[in-house]
C-alpha cells in the first residue's frame, strides 16, 4: 500500500456501525458532529455568558464574526431578511467552521476527523440549506414562491427542478472534496516530511477551513437572497 492509500485509510475509517438490520451509521462521523455542536455550544456560552458594553476577548472575537456576516447579509437580504436569516446563517458558519478545524487537532489517544470530511454530513448540510431555502420561500411568497420552478415559462420546469437537485450536490462535493484532501495530505506530509513541512500545512489548513465555511455560507445567503428581493417587488 501506498503512502497516499496509508494516509487516505488512516483518514477514512467513518467507524461503521450497522444499528438495525441494513441501517449503518458511521460512529465517527457522529462522534466528532456531537463535539463539533459542544464547542460551537461553548463559543457561545463563552460570548454571551458576562455581556460587556466594551467587548473584549472571545467576546469580542465572536461579535466581529457576527458583524461580518451582518453586513454580508444586510447587502444581500436587506434588513428584514438578515433579520429572518441571522440566527440559521450565523449557527450554521460556525458550525462548519468548527467542524472544518477540528480535524487539525493533534490525535492524543482519540482520532480526531472533521465531520465535513464525510460526505453524509456535508450532503445533510446542503440538503437542510435547499429546506430551509424552501421555508422561507413559503414563509415569504406563500405558493407564489414555487413560480420560479416555471419561470421564464412552464417548459423550463424540467431544467429547473434539475438545477434544483444539482445546487446542494455541488456545494456538499465542494464543502466534502476540499476537507477530506486537506486531511489525507497533511497525514502524507507527516508521513513524508514529520517536521516543519506539516506545520505549515495546518497553517494553511486553517486558511482553507475557514474559507471554505465562508463560501458555504455565502452560497446560502445567495440562495435565500431572491426570496427577499422578490417580496418587495
Amino acid at each position: 500500500m501506498g503512502v497516499a492509500e496509508a494516509a487516505g485509510t488512516e483518514i477514512i475509517h467513518y467507524g461503521p456501525t450497522e444499528i438495525l438490520p441494513g441501517v449503518v451509521i458511521n460512529m465517527q462521523t457522529m462522534y466528532m458532529s456531537w463535539l463539533t455542536m459542544l464547542i460551537v455550544a461553548a463559543i457561545v456560552f463563552a460570548a454571551t455568558r458576562h455581556v460587556e458594553r466594551i467587548p473584549h476577548g472571545i467576546q469580542n472575537l465572536v461579535e466581529m464574526f457576527i458583524e461580518w456576516l451582518d453586513k454580508l447579509m444586510d447587502a444581500n437580504l436587506g434588513i428584514e431578511g438578515r433579520r429572518m436569516a441571522t440566527p440559521f446563517v450565523i449557527t450554521l458558519f460556525l458550525f462548519i467552521f468548527v467542524a472544518n478545524e477540528i480535524g487539525l487537532m493533534p490525535s492524543i489517544a482519540f482520532h480526531f476527523s472533521s465531520p465535513t470530511n464525510d460526505i453524509n454530513v456535508a450532503l445533510g448540510l446542503s440538503i437542510m440549506v435547499a429546506v430551509a431555502t424552501y421555508i422561507f420561500g413559503c414563509i415569504k411568497q406563500g405558493p407564489k414562491y414555487f413560480k420560479h420552478l416555471i419561470s421564464p415559462f412552464a417548459l423550463m420546469l424540467p431544467l429547473n427542478l434539475l438545477e434544483e437537485l444539482a445546487k446542494p450536490l455541488t456545494m456538499a462535493l465542494r464543502l466534502f472534496g476540499n476537507i477530506l484532501a486537506g486531511e489525507i495530505l497533511l497525514a502524507v506530509l507527516y508521513q513524508l516530511v514529520p517536521f516543519i513541512i506539516p506545520n505549515l500545512w495546518i497553517g494553511f489548513s486553517l486558511i482553507i477551513g475557514f474559507l471554505q465555511a465562508f463560501i458555504f455560507t455565502m452560497l446560502t445567503i445567495i440562495a435565500l437572497a431572491p426570496i427577499f428581493k422578490q417580496a418587495h417587488e
